[in-house]
């Protein structure tokens, strides 16, 4: 397998953004109206508009791979693939059941926003695709499977302890193994291990320290030619959160020579956290998150590497030697296939599609996609706290786009809804909205509620319901109903999608049932246009 990822040189001066020619604006943040490839054989920066968080990426052959956090969502880890770097698909989601971290992942607890699976690194060693990553509370976990789209072994702890982050692992071409974890609960003192050839323990007594403070984070241990590199983010106020890189002729170090490789970039929400690949055209690119995140959540840019001095400088080279964002460039492959990221779903098949994650681990026996083929049942239990859609059980969500034209269309059947039922459409992060459908005393009314507010609407006039939201590049959703699905009215007041629990906006179907485990809605499809 050929290796990915480079840096390289000797231990450079801090380079701020004050003293240092600033790369032009090319785009206003967040008012792109195209991204990803063009027709004329570039692509646009972001290649993904969307929350894909804490990327890292890696080339297996002539495919690319790429991993994303998913924090409280279930099933855990969302595993990408791609042809070209810019057109990705989802494969997968790694981590099927995120009671293996612990119980409050479950629907029962719903403890963990801002918590739960953050960033990881993906590897390829042997035949097999490794994956190693750290929750805040719990610790660092592995998996491995021979297939990226699985299945996936089960969860083996590697260190269960709280406090640790952003971890990353190495293996050498004599088989020796390497781990690199964080510890952001300590003064952010970063550690190299060694760790046992299959990947499922490491040596906590073999710990190493490599460096500590300014909020260092983001590890990505990788090899180039002779040389081992830690790439890694840090943070000093008033400058930002920037991409350095150490270096050693060993890899169990010392890592001693250092450089900055990129500016913050602030005005590209800091560009900071992901993988360095060589691609299939030979040149050199870093996959990364914007790591300042809004209601679009932390969007995936491309940015080009170049070789200067033996150091791999990320995004458009300035003068001083340093780089910074760069919103435009050419393909790096050609690719006949164009891969998407789905949206849109039919409930046609015997499983969910990958686009799709529950909020915190599902309650198995209330959802199915079975019981009437073609649509997806969701089944009615009392939430956590009464009339709290975010301490609601099986919730289903995905991510939404920061585009230019966004509308989530679904279509419901609410005749077997019982009283106390609430079922509708939702987005949220830390806030909320949603467009619902309510039963009490024997009748159907319509509802919108924004956060603790609610604003009552008509009685249903029909046993379906499609309930709609539109926004734009400002975020802004407007919802609507109908009761033939051709005439849509707009109902609640419009509600501006945040960012909050380190996420961007969601959107949502939901059910839940104040008053009694009773009572059910079939969604016949969720049509994102």
């Amino acid at each position: 397998m050929r290796r990915f990822c480079g840096i390289i040189v000797a231990l450079g001066m801090l380079l701020t953004a004050e003293g240092v020619a600033a790369q032009a604006q090319q785009t206003e943040w967040g008012k792109w109206e195209r991204w990803g490839e063009q027709p004329d054989g570039s692509y646009l920066n972001p290649i993904i508009p969307s929350d894909y968080s804490d990327i890292d990426c890696i080339r297996v052959g002539d495919d690319y791979y790429a991993i994303s956090s998913t924090f409280q969502f279930s099933p855990g880890m969302t595993m990408l693939h791609s042809k070209d770097l810019v057109n990705w698909e989802i494969c997968g989601n790694i981590v099927d059941d995120l009671t293996q971290i612990g119980d409050n992942l479950n629907w029962d607890r719903m403890t963990r926003y801002a918590r739960g699976i953050w960033a990881g690194t993906l590897r390829y060693h042997e035949g097999r695709f490794y994956l190693f990553f750290g929750t805040p509370d719990e610790g660092y976990f592995m998996t491995s499977s021979a297939r990226p789209e699985g299945p996936w072994e089960p969860l083996t702890p590697l260190l269960l302890e709280a406090g640790w982050d952003d971890c990353s692992a190495m293996w050498d071409e004599d088989g020796t193994a390497c781990f690199v974890g964080t510890h952001f609960a300590d003064g952010y003192k970063t550690y190299l291990f060694r760790m046992s050839a299959d990947g499922k323990s490491i040596d906590r007594q073999s710990a190493r320290l490599i460096h500590s403070g300014n909020g260092r984070e983001a590890n990505k241990l990788i090899k180039v030619g002779d040389w081992y590199y830690l790439i890694f983010s840090e943070h000093k106020s008033g400058i930002g959160r920037y991409v350095m890189a150490r270096r050693s002729r060993k890899m169990m170090g010392p890592y001693t020579e250092e450089k900055q490789l990129a500016l913050a970039s602030r005005e590209a929400m800091e560009p900071n956290q992901g993988g360095i690949v060589q691609g299939k055209d030979g040149q050199w690119y870093f996959m990364t998150h914007h790591g300042t995140g809004d209601w679009g959540g932390r969007i995936v840019s491309l940015l080009p590497v170049t070789w200067t001095d033996g150091w791999p400088i990320i995004g458009k080279v300035l003068p001083e030697g340093i780089g910074a964002m760069q919103w435009e460039g050419r393909m790096p492959y050609n690719s006949s296939e164009k891969l998407t990221i789905g949206r849109s779903d039919d409930f046609d098949t015997e499983v969910l599609a990958p686009q799709w994650q529950w909020n915190y681990q599902p309650r198995k026996a209330f959802f199915s996609l079975q019981e009437r083929p073609g649509w997806m049942r969701l089944k009615a239990y009392r939430p956590l706290q009464p009339n709290q859609l975010m301490k609601a059980g099986n919730t289903l969500t995905q991510r939404t786009f920061r585009k230019a034209d966004n509308e989530v269309t679904i279509k419901m059947d609410i005749s077997r809804m019982e009283d106390g039922q609430k079922s509708g459409l939702c987005h949220f992060s830390s806030q909320h909205s949603a467009l619902s459908i309510v039963k009490e005393n024997g009748i159907c009314y319509l509802e919108y509620r924004k956060n603790g507010n609610i604003v009552r609407g008509p009685e249903a006039a029909s046993s379906f319901v499609w309930l709609r939201s539109v926004w734009g590049l400002d975020g802004l959703s407007r919802y609507a109903y109908s009761w033939d699905g051709d005439n849509f009215v707009d109902f609640g007041e419009p509600y501006q999608m945040v960012w909050g629990n380190y996420r961007g906006d969601r959107i949502g179907i939901y059910c839940f049932n104040d008053v009694a485990e009773k009572g059910w809605v079939d969604v016949d499809y969720l049509h994102y246009r």
